[in-house]
């Protein structure tokens, strides 16, 4: 495994110890609010800081942009960024909804090379690296072999925040997949969400707003499960705003399927 790896896998086992340790007193956690329905706790801020130390002490001259603290830039000239997020399914973690998930992944010139993504709950660990592929606790892990959206279980996440003046044309997308698959599923955490299409629990998986330390991770999992991942329109991702993921020929369907609903906002501007 590769040392990058290695230090992700050991920072994520760090911040997950803060968060489990806090389940027991969720009545004292302290809560801020960044925003309406965006919250960030104690345990956030100290399972990163956790997760920087970590990193910190191992690779002193590298980038870090994290969720809580915001972009520290690098020192050295490799031009290494870490891109965290320690608690991803806050909402999820404040209700002790068993559904959230550490995710850390390492940018090296501007494209992801390896990820880390930890379930604290299921003690599950997805990691994967450019070209060697995903692994699901040192297993190889593939998206499904589903063949379209006809069967195909989807997961999804609602927009929030301000994101919520996408809502009427999500609930059209919404409709419209629920009416040619066998079901959509909302579990709360959008970097477990993109490991679960790696790993072919789910076959495909759409939202809308997302920041890159949401997808970082999850992305190149994707990829590296031999997926395909994508803006709404298809065009190719770039890390955060909105996400399409599958396997090749559900990602293609739900493309399609989506394509009358995505608002004008985000189409690619005509020239």
């Amino acid at each position: 495994m590769h040392p990058l790896v290695n230090i992700g896998i050991r920072a994520a086992r760090r911040a997950a110890t803060v968060i489990t340790r806090s389940m027991s007193r969720l009545d004292s956690i302290d809560i801020a609010s960044k925003g309406r329905n965006d919250f960030v706790t104690d345990v956030d801020r100290q399972a990163e800081a956790e997760i920087i130390q970590t990193i910190r002490h191992a690779y002193p001259g590298h980038g870090i942009l994290a969720e809580e603290s915001g972009s520290s830039p690098g020192t050295s000239a490799d031009e290494f960024t870490w891109i965290i997020d320690p608690l991803d399914g806050t909402t999820n973690f404040l209700h002790a909804f068993p559904q959230f998930c550490v995710s850390i992944a390492v940018q090296h010139r501007g494209r992801i090379e390896h990820a880390v993504i930890y379930d604290p709950i299921r003690t599950e660990l997805f990691t994967a690296s450019r070209g060697g592929g995903a692994q699901l606790d040192d297993k190889r892990i593939r998206v499904s072999k589903s063949r379209g959206l006809e069967g195909a279980l989807i997961g999804t996440g609602f927009p929030y925040r301000a994101n919520i003046r996408w809502l009427d044309s999500y609930l059209g997308m919404l409709k419209a997949v629920a009416l040619a698959t066998a079901g959509i599923r909302r579990p709360g955490s959008a970097a477990l969400d993109l490991a679960w299409v790696a790993a072919g629990r789910t076959d495909a998986f759409w939202e809308l707003g997302l920041s890159p330390w949401d997808t970082a991770a999850g992305s190149l999992l994707v990829i590296e499960a031999g997926g395909r991942i994508g803006t709404l329109t298809g065009a190719e991702y770039e890390l955060g705003g909105d996400v399409v993921a599958g396997s090749p020929k559900t990602y293609e369907g739900l493309i399609e399927l989506l394509a009358p609903h995505v608002p004008d906002d985000l189409k690619p501007a005509r020239g």
